[in-house]
């Protein structure tokens, strides 16, 4: 498990925590400037780590932090955590990683709130040569090849997956030709769009979908969105959502309605909170990432590149679908992930 690196580094087989971690990420070799690191490849130090993340208002990057903080304090590891006021500080998350980028770091872990918002910050670290190790939400590739950055590797949930397990929940739950509704993230956002399109993908023709909204990733929003929705759409049998906040927001917004048990409900993501709803009944299901792992992986992956190996391209998290039937168990080993997964970087840390 995460929470026990010893076991970790003995184990080819790892148990991931609440966001899931198993990815196939998006990488080339280390081209860290690490301190420690030697001309041919190799250190006879642990890397410095800073790690820039999204707002720690929504509980899944609270675990991703978690996820960097544990891993590195177990390994060694000196690591530093910044994160954006909230989801849509794009501009103060990227004057965070400009502050970081002019101090000693040799690997930077990002998860970016929109794909270019951290190109400009990044542009200085790349040009020094220092890894830059992208988590949960990709880097615009275009951006990135036009300010010349070198991504050393991308950690992250195959979102339309994830949506299409949801898909398929939902056409096992409700009757064919059912109105559903979709609440997405902000508007234009890549990993809501992906998960929405997997979802689609996957419900196909079983189900008719009769309004789409986006809720900026917000429980608020969403439960105003879901309340408008039900007005207009009284016939409606299932909702699905990008993330577990605004899934919760629908919740809420069926309970009020009296709809409870009458309106299927599923969302991504797999935070505490989302799970307890499970169990009680609330959210219908979640499609669980373990954003512990996320961020744990990303430690293990500036280790990687520090030693002098090479990281995978891509990293795939894992998912896993968790209903009412297993909702106990995912709670208990919350943060780690509830299934096994194995570790692309497990061999290469044990180099």
């Amino acid at each position: 498990m995460f929470s026990n690196v010893a076991s970790r580094r003995r184990a080819a087989v790892l148990i991931a925590p609440a966001a899931a971690l198993g990815l196939l990420l998006a990488g080339c070799s280390g081209n860290s400037a690490a301190p420690g690191a030697s001309p041919g490849g190799g250190s006879t130090e642990k890397p410095k780590v800073a790690a820039v993340i999204k707002g720690l208002d929504n509980p899944f990057f609270q675990a991703m932090q978690d996820g960097v903080e544990g891993t590195a304090k177990a390994d060694g590891v000196t690591a530093t955590v910044q994160a954006a006021a909230d989801i849509g500080d794009t501009t103060g998350q990227a004057d965070k990683l400009t502050t970081l980028a002019g101090q000693d770091f040799g690997c930077f872990v990002v998860n970016p709130i929109s794909g270019t918002n951290l190109i400009q910050a990044l542009a200085p670290i790349g040009a020094a040569g220092k890894t830059i190790v992208n988590i949960d939400s990709p880097i615009d590739s275009t951006a990135a090849k036009a300010a010349n950055l070198k991504i050393a590797t991308y950690i992250g949930t195959d979102n339309e997956k994830a949506g299409g397990k949801a898909g398929t929940f939902v056409t096992d739950q409700v009757p064919a030709g059912s109105e559903v509704a979709i609440i997405a993230g902000i508007s234009g956002d890549v990993t809501s769009a992906a998960r929405v399109d997997g979802f689609k993908a996957a419900a196909g023709s079983k189900v008719k979908v009769v309004q789409e909204a986006a809720a900026d990733w917000k429980r608020e929003l969403a439960l105003t969105r879901a309340t408008d929705i039900m007005e207009a759409h009284p016939d409606v049998k299932a909702f699905f959502a990008a993330n577990d906040d605004m899934g919760l927001g629908i919740v809420k917004a069926v309970e009020n309605a009296g709809k409870t048990g009458d309106i299927t409900v599923v969302s991504v993501d797999g935070n505490k909170d989302a799970l307890e709803s499970v169990k009680d009944g609330g959210l219908s299901a979640t499609v669980a990432q373990y954003p512990y792992a996320v961020g744990s992986l990303g430690v293990q992956a500036c280790e990687v590149a520090a030693a002098g190996e090479t990281l995978p391209t891509n990293i795939e998290s894992p998912t896993a679908l968790v209903t009412k039937d297993d909702a106990d168990t995912a709670i208990s080993k919350f943060p780690q992930p509830f299934a096994e997964f194995d570790n692309p970087l497990e061999s290469l840390l044990n180099k």
